[in-house]
């Protein structure tokens, strides 16, 4: 693990993003540790975090992935632009095809975010510190805001103000922070 830590998380800021934003999510004491060890235990113990690992280096074929992830049957489109903090609890039947979605994005299982009508010009632009619930959709050429909460099983057709929590289907907001 030693090779994939030098070429690509010890000067990856992204990737360091990431391991920071899960292991605080997640509470692990190896928040005290260095980066490597920190990103030595996501590798062997959190196979989502690996999944997402494999995605940012763009190793969908590395040879060393079938060790460190599952088959979680989760798609995120080449094209989506994710910045630094990206964590998942259940990658499981998720597609994510957006125009960008912001730092420190948590998402559980069953997101679908993509296009309205099949036209990739209609994609959702998702802001910083969004947490979004297991089995929600967020469908079109719609922005949510940052610091956002998306309870789960919501569908979210319009945009979404900032400093908010959203439910419903269709979802609506039921609190601002």
């Amino acid at each position: 693990m030693q090779s994939l830590y030098r070429r690509y998380v010890a000067s990856n800021l992204v990737i360091q993003a990431d391991i920071k934003q899960t292991l605080q999510v997640r509470g692990s004491k190896v928040q005290k540790e260095s980066i490597e060890k920190q990103f030595n235990h996501l590798m062997l113990y959190y196979p989502e975090y690996a999944h997402i690992f494999f995605w940012r280096i763009n190793g969908r074929y590395h040879p060393w992935k079938s060790y460190f992830t599952r088959d979680f049957n989760c798609k995120i489109f080449g094209s989506t632009k994710i910045a630094g903090g990206l964590m998942c609890y259940h990658p499981f039947a998720t597609v994510i095809n957006a125009k960008s979605i912001g730092e420190n994005f948590q998402f559980r299982n069953s997101l679908t975010i993509g296009n309205k009508s099949n036209d990739n010009s209609q994609l959702p632009t998702i802001g910083n510190d969004v947490t979004v619930g297991a089995n929600v959709v967020i469908i079109g050429a719609i922005t949510i805001g940052d610091n956002v909460v998306i309870g789960a099983g919501s569908v979210v057709v319009k945009d979404v103000p900032s400093n908010t929590v959203i439910a419903g289907n269709p979802a609506k907001v039921i609190r601002t922070i």
